[in-house]
């Protein structure tokens, strides 16, 4: 199988993509499984509420037990009350889910994959921008057929570009190491600068 490769958008040509991530078999368990921890981890878990045990007051019987024709009672804290604890309180917790090293990186390959594969992956170089032009990067991006949403992953230092994407509509700007498979999942399309594909690759292997 030849190695794939990607369009360089504001040049001529194309770049070859590393085989072993780019052409590799794709894994729609695992790119699930990847989805959902990242997206579990970034829930606080910090909702509560109180049980009957928390609440205030209600030390004594609303009234007595017997001779008054209702239903008895032992506290208004109880949850039939107006102002009651809740009968099944919930409880702060956690919803990290753990995904071993080697299915995380799996999952990375097979979301890579997936847009080379279906062509919806272009490189670009920081050089072309000189200055910040969101003029440009439209132009680039409609030029090439992209679509949105798009991702675009460039390097922090890569100033001008970062500020030439970030104000087209549906397009976030991530870094190498913030890649997470849900953001690939979540684009129609990829973009990534010459200098970020080497780490981005790298990640993945």
């Amino acid at each position: 199988m030849a190695a794939p490769k990607a369009p360089k958008l504001g040049g001529t040509g194309t770049v070859t993509l590393d085989e072993a991530v780019f052409a590799a078999e794709v894994k729609p368990h695992l790119v699930h499984e990847a989805v959902r921890a990242e997206q579990n981890a970034r829930r606080a878990g910090t909702v509560a509420t109180k049980s009957r045990g928390l609440v205030s007051g209600g030390r004594a019987k609303p009234w007595r037990q017997k001779g008054t024709g209702r239903a008895r009672q032992g506290t208004i804290r109880a949850p039939q009350f107006t102002g009651g604890g809740h009968t099944f309180a919930k409880v702060p917790r956690q919803f990290i889910q753990k995904v071993n090293k080697k299915a995380a990186k799996t999952a990375l390959r097979s979301a890579l994959a997936s847009h080379a594969s279906e062509g919806t992956i272009a490189i670009v170089s920081a050089d072309s921008f000189t200055e910040p032009s969101t003029k440009l990067a439209r132009g680039l991006v409609e030029g090439s057929g992209l679509q949105a949403p798009l991702v675009v992953v460039a390097l922090h230092e890569e100033e001008n570009l970062r500020k030439s994407f970030r104000n087209l509509e549906r397009v976030a700007i991530i870094g190498p190491s913030e890649l997470e498979v849900s953001a690939l999942v979540w684009a129609r399309s990829l973009l990534v600068t010459e200098a970020a594909l080497p780490l981005v690759q790298g990640r993945a292997q």
